[in-house]
């Protein structure tokens, strides 16, 4: 089987070398054989050589310093495939599955993004979010093949570069944490559809080398950050109240909640509310938003 050029896969990394050849070893085994770069986000534990020795034919981008997800957009400027398919240094496509997205996205030019079904490892259970993107309340146009979606997970996604790229790519001031949230709004303000397909499929074995409560408390302000980028003030309003509500009281929230209040200016001079066909489809997933055993900010 020639490779499938159609697609390149990017990867952002810090410190998990021995996860992250795992990862390349299971991509370079694919039939479609994509073009993978990685962004090395200032590891210190030889990442870039150790993935130079076992993977030459892999692009590694070092920029010397952690740049969360912009390391993605980094990578980005050295795609030329149409389609970029993101995973994380522990997750890695299932054979085929790039390929079909390539065909799905090809057979349907107004869909931007598509996710695929996670398995979790070793087991092979279903991560407990894929049960809530297949029953996405969202209303889809009948030429839509699956359930549409108000935004996408960045390790389980395969986008078109050129939306990518033309939507400004994950944003400097977000980093990490949801960065997802506001890129998937840009998008659907540009008219693309985001969507969820049963036949792909990721796997995801869960690094334990992870900061979990950095992880919480930038979500939390990049969520506060989001909601009043993109939301009229009365949903923002609520979404802020229902998120005030329920996350955790601790001294890693008082932060972030500080670090959410210092951006203010910012939010002010750059906000920019969906139109409202978009905002409709946010509005609709606050419910399933609030009862979601899935979205916790935990850590």
């Amino acid at each position: 089987m020639p490779p499938d050029d159609r697609v390149s896969v990017v990867i952002i990394t810090r410190d998990r070398r021995a996860e992250l050849l795992h990862t390349l070893d299971r991509l370079a085994a694919l039939p479609e054989r994509p073009r993978v770069l990685v962004t090395d986000n200032g590891s210190t534990d030889g990442t870039a050589d150790a993935v130079a020795a076992a993977h030459p034919e892999v692009r590694v981008l070092t920029p010397g310093a952690n740049l969360g997800a912009v390391g993605r957009n980094l990578a980005l400027r050295e795609v030329t495939s149409p389609y970029v398919a993101f995973c994380d240094d522990d997750t890695w496509w299932d054979p085929g599955s790039l390929a079909a997205a390539a065909d799905l996205l090809d057979a349907h030019p107004a869909v931007g993004a598509v996710t695929a079904r996670i398995l979790v490892e070793p087991g092979g259970e279903e991560d407990p979010i894929v049960a809530e993107l297949r029953s996405s309340p969202l209303p889809r146009p009948g030429w839509l093949p699956g359930p549409a979606l108000g935004s996408f997970l960045a390790a389980a996604t395969v986008l078109r570069t050129d939306a990518f790229r033309a939507a400004g790519g994950f944003s400097r001031r977000l980093w990490l944490g949801g960065e997802e949230e506001l890129l998937a709004a840009d998008l659907m303000a540009r008219g693309w559809w985001l969507m969820f397909d049963e036949s792909l499929t990721i796997h995801h074995a869960p690094s334990a080398v992870r900061d979990a409560t950095r992880r919480r408390a930038d979500g939390i302000r990049n969520t506060l950050w989001f909601t009043w980028l993109r939301r009229p003030a009365r949903p923002a309003l609520r979404r802020t109240a229902h998120l005030l509500r329920t996350v955790p009281r601790d001294r890693a929230t008082a932060g972030a909640l500080l670090r959410a209040a210092a951006g203010l200016p910012w939010i002010l001079r750059s906000r920019d509310p969906v139109p409202p066909p978009v905002e409709a489809r946010l509005r609709t997933l606050e419910t399933a938003q609030r009862a979601s055993t899935a979205r916790r900010y935990v850590g």
